[in-house]
């Protein structure tokens, strides 16, 4: 038999884990790309290695997926959109959680809040990457490749630059934009479970 929780989080919460995010941001300045995304990688093989409710797997799919943004050599991002999708990781790449990781089945909770709240302003990353993993994946059989050995390729360049004016458009004629084995290749399901109008975290 199973239970559904509702969270409702009040603007003190939101005000606590905001704070905890900034701080997080901070420290993680100083740090290498590839070492908050190496830290945000680990926190999800630790997950991953434990039993989640829905909810927290759901958003460790999307930590999968920006971990994978920054380490794609063919999506290359540009250096500001890196640097936003580096600002949503950083609460991964301090090792002091609001709920340690080890407590049982909620150890992880925290971590799928930040997330939540760290990629409601990065959706159109989200979906110009996702477009681009499934034209590469698309691509790439029709030239009898495999699509996770394929790298940067000239064949790409185009549809890459093609998403990313795409993700600037959208993103400019948005109000109020927030922050922003990886595989990410062509992954669609979190997305109906992220971005819908809500104000509480199922």
């Amino acid at each position: 038999m199973s239970l559904t929780l509702t969270i409702e989080l009040s603007d003190r919460d939101l005000e606590h884990f905001t704070k905890a995010m900034e701080e997080a941001r901070r420290a993680a300045a100083s740090k290498a790309p590839e070492q908050v995304a190496d830290a945000a990688g680990a926190l999800l093989a630790k997950a991953r290695g434990v039993t989640v409710p829905d909810f927290i797997a759901d958003r460790l799919d999307l930590l999968d997926t920006l971990i994978a943004m920054l380490k794609d050599p063919a999506w290359a991002m540009p250096g500001e959109d890196q640097q936003r999708i580096l600002g949503a990781l950083a609460y991964f790449a301090e090792p002091k959680d609001l709920i340690p990781d080890h407590v049982p089945v909620l150890g992880f909770l925290d971590d799928a809040i930040a997330i939540e709240l760290a990629t409601r302003g990065l959706r159109h990353e989200i979906e110009a990457y996702d477009d681009f993993c499934e034209y590469r994946s698309a691509e790439a059989r029709r030239r009898g490749l495999d699509p996770a050995q394929v790298g940067v390729a000239d064949w790409l360049e185009g549809r890459r630059a093609e998403l990313l004016e795409r993700m600037h458009v959208r993103r400019q004629r948005d109000v109020g934009v927030g922050y922003g084995a990886s595989s990410g290749y062509g992954r669609r399901s979190y997305l109906a479970n992220v971005w819908r109008p809500s104000t509480y975290l199922r």
